[in-house]
């Protein structure tokens, strides 16, 4: 049994960096997005550390390996995002 202080975690702490950029950047978006793709980008980008922070609680490194594959999906998911972004030419 190993819990680890995630807040000594180097991917936690770039997780972190990366929700504060990608909310700034997202404040440049239009205005019409702030339901759309702002808000998807948004809760996806504090998913990942939120799941790295929950499964560093858990008990086993089994668990923990499981909420840093939810943090990795979620990391995929908000780079098909800023791509959509890209291509829709919100930037």
């Amino acid at each position: 049994m190993k819990i680890h202080n995630f807040k000594e975690l180097q991917v936690w702490q770039k997780a972190m960096d990366l929700s504060v950029f990608v909310y700034q950047l997202t404040g440049y978006f239009p205005k019409e997005e702030k339901f759309g793709l702002i808000s998807q980008i948004r809760r996806c980008v504090v998913s990942i550390p939120s799941n790295i922070a929950e499964g560093s609680g858990r008990v086993s490194d089994k668990e923990f390996q499981r909420f840093i594959s939810i943090a990795m999906g979620s990391s995929f998911e908000l780079e098909t995002q800023v791509i959509l972004a890209f291509r829709f030419k919100i930037h």
